[in-house]
């Protein structure tokens, strides 16, 4: 199935949020700090070591993001930064309204290149968008501006109208607008405006 969406654009936004979000989130006191040489056995300690993030970003005195996790690891040699148990919101009209939000049990973000990896009960809503995606992988690639769920992942999307789909590969590319399944594809999608339903199948 391949369907042109402006879901890739709120997709866009999600992605740049999370990582904008994570990266500021290093000024917040409370952290923990290694400042030695590690021995090749030491290197996968993080550098950075914060429990119970709530950061709130702030552009023009009003709220444009928050974020909450349980625990957030930079990790300076490998250029990641890791996430646990982490949700976000983004707000519109200038703190009033919640735009996108999302939840997943674990992040890992590349610092040097942008890309995202979130794993383990994903969800991404988008209220501009009526979208909602749910999963278990997603992957964002910052410089060709591709989601994907992996070759064998099951997504669900949904949408207010009754759009129900379930498929397996996801890939959505932002630059086009456009997202597809790669693999068997079963569900409902409503054409609002034809008034009609139409069954989507294999």
């Amino acid at each position: 199935m391949k369907k042109d969406k402006s879901s890739a654009k709120g997709t866009r936004t999600i992605s740049f949020l999370i990582m904008t979000v994570a990266l500021s989130a290093i000024v917040l006191p409370g952290c923990t700090f290694d400042y030695g040489e590690l021995e090749p056995s030491e290197r996968t300690m993080p550098d950075l070591v914060m429990e119970n993030v709530d950061y709130v970003r702030i552009r023009s005195a009003d709220p444009v993001a928050r974020l909450l996790a349980e625990r957030v690891e930079r990790y300076d040699r490998q250029g990641l930064m890791k996430l646990k148990n982490f949700s976000f919101e983004q707000f519109s009209d200038h703190g009033e309204e919640v735009n996108a939000a999302g939840e997943a049990g674990f992040a890992s973000y590349t610092i040097e290149t942008g890309d995202i990896i979130m794993q383990d009960n994903v969800r991404l809503e988008v209220e501009s968008e009526d979208i909602v995606i749910e999963t278990n992988h997603l992957e964002w690639k910052d410089a060709s501006k591709f989601l994907s769920s992996g070759e064998e992942e099951e997504v669900n999307v949904y949408q207010q109208n009754g759009t129900i789909i379930t498929g397996i590969g996801l890939i959505a590319d932002v630059r086009r607008r456009a997202w597809e399944f790669t693999n068997v594809v079963t569900g409902t999608y409503v054409l609002e405006e034809e008034e009609e339903e139409e069954e989507v199948n294999e």
